[in-house]
């Protein structure tokens, strides 16, 4: 009887991933290094965007969120095709036309244009994180691997983020901004030679149909209310707001309901039921807002308060990012033996301690430097570990809809990252702004729309009018600071909560 129960476990024991495997995990970081550098490019391009576009402060938002909104809108349906037609086969064609929308967004000559490839550059986004996550899965079933792989596997968002001020400061110095769009080219070339030859094809052997209403719900659920949310940043709670928000609601329980009752649905509502899997992804999702807005104001007070260069800038938040990849690695034999409603609200302690520290420490560089590794040691561990969650709690068969959904939270994050506490500080800046006397009405309407617009009006008009616009802007902007910080904390605070409440079914080993 005893040597029965030993049988099927030495026979089922997961095989361990040799080194194409490994070589393979290299080529699955190349769409996670590429995403993390073109969303932090992006927040260091912004002001030379404004200035040469001239952007509403509206549409200064857009430029940075539609991509995360259509790619956040896409990646259920993505992850479901993936896993009906492969995984790979959809990192291929994800990463062919996400190279080509990079060369038209680079080019693009007005705002709107900007905002057309940024969402379509989320269309082919969302064929490609889906499928890499969700092949980890495949390439390495034995779970103390796999671990490794995703800590490896998400460092990759932290060395894109701090890859990306350097190389996209440089490229900010020396060229126009549409050269940071034209670094994903050169990313994603040695992905679609060496993606073909390292990574198996994977898929769902029993995918059931495609249903097209299921698809047109998922996306009727999510763009209403993220572009609330957006609304809601900008303009306060109008009829609008709450006419999105209740349109939203109602789609998305119309689609629950159709998933419950289809034999073989498009995202399995049973996913949810698993308090582990539900848990992770909150703590994913709140991380991320916490992140990207912290990232979304920092990046504007190092370059148009203090005054540094785009890649001055980048320098500055290094060591943050370093701290973070670094947490992301020592975490992992940590995880083997402290369960992750213990491990993840300590880890989560250092970025609320980041966040009160840039709210009460100082706004210095020195200050944001210091503030942003703590806030990185944080981030980096509890990501790691939410991640590796994720993949395991889920079968197999739905690695890509599970990945989707993981990637949903982090994309909805960045959205939610950028106008929550994006929003907040635009309407603290706008409410603090005590304009100076004697502005031409052209610029004092600039001044009111961004911080970015009273620096370009401040250098037309120079002088001492001007110098009295740029200190008025900047301690505008610095006002809301305190406030904006003080929020992000709180949303760890709920992270951290919510893993100790929601990971006590998971256990440190498999």
């Amino acid at each position: 009887m005893s040597t029965q129960t030993r049988i099927p476990e030495q026979v089922d024991a997961p095989a361990r991933a040799g080194w194409r495997g490994w070589a393979g995990l290299a080529v699955l970081m190349l769409p996670a290094l590429l995403v993390s550098v073109d969303n932090t490019v992006l927040s260091f391009a912004l002001p030379q965007i404004a200035l040469d576009l001239g952007p509403t402060s509206a549409e200064q938002l857009w430029i940075i969120d539609a991509y995360p909104l259509v790619l956040a809108a896409l990646l259920v349906t993505m992850g479901m095709l993936g896993d009906r037609f492969g995984r790979r086969r959809m990192l291929l064609v994800g990463a062919t036309g996400f190279a080509l929308v990079s060369v038209l967004a680079a080019f693009a000559p007005t705002a709107g244009v900007l905002i057309g490839a940024r969402a379509l550059l989320g269309v082919f986004g969302a064929m490609l994180m889906p499928s890499t996550l969700s092949l980890l899965r495949t390439v390495f079933p034995d779970r103390d691997q796999r671990r490794l792989a995703v800590a490896v596997w998400a460092t990759a968002f932290s060395a894109g983020a701090a890859l990306g001020p350097i190389v996209g400061g440089f490229l900010l110095e020396h060229f126009a901004w549409g050269s940071v769009f034209l670094m994903a080219v050169p990313v994603l070339i040695p992905l679609l030679v060496l993606a073909p030859i390292l990574l198996p094809e994977s898929r769902d052997p029993n995918p059931g149909r495609i249903d097209p209403i299921s698809i047109l719900l998922s996306l009727a659920t999510m763009v209403p209310i993220v572009y609330g949310i957006k609304e809601l940043a900008v303009a306060g709670f109008t009829p609008l707001v709450g006419a999105l928000f209740a349109a939203g609601l109602l789609l998305g329980l119309i689609f629950v309901r159709r998933q419950l009752r289809l034999p073989v649905p498009m995202l399995d509502m049973r996913l949810f039921r698993r308090g582990t899997f539900t848990g992770a992804l909150l703590v994913n999702l709140l991380s991320v807002v916490a992140l990207v807005g912290y990232i979304f104001f920092v990046a504007q007070h190092l370059q148009l308060v203090v005054g540094l260069t785009p890649m001055e800038a980048g320098w500055a938040l290094v060591p943050g990012l370093s701290a973070m990849i670094v947490a992301g690695l020592v975490v992992v034999p940590i995880a083997r033996r402290v369960p992750a409603r213990i491990l993840i609200p300590a880890a989560l302690v250092f970025s609320v301690a980041g966040y009160v520290a840039i709210a009460f420490g100082g706004e210095s560089v020195a200050a944001v430097v210091a503030s942003f590794v703590v806030l990185g040691v944080g981030i980096g561990m509890a990501e790691t570990v939410s991640n590796e969650l994720i993949l395991t709690t889920a079968p197999p068969e739905k690695a890509g809809a599970a990945s989707a959904v993981s990637e949903t939270a982090y994309e909805l994050g960045a959205v939610l990252g950028t106008a929550i506490l994006g929003g907040i500080i635009t309407a603290l800046y706008r409410a603090n702004l005590v304009l100076p006397d004697g502005l031409p009405p052209a610029a004092a309407g600039a001044a009111r729309e961004t911080l970015a617009g009273a620096v370009n009006a401040a250098d037309e008009i120079g002088g001492d009018l001007g110098a009295q616009l740029v200190a008025a802007a900047s301690h505008a902007f610095d006002s809301g600071v305190v406030v904006t910080a003080l929020i992000g904390a709180g949303l760890v605070v709920l992270a951290g909560v919510i893993a100790a409440a929601s990971l006590g079914e998971s256990r440190p080993k498999s």
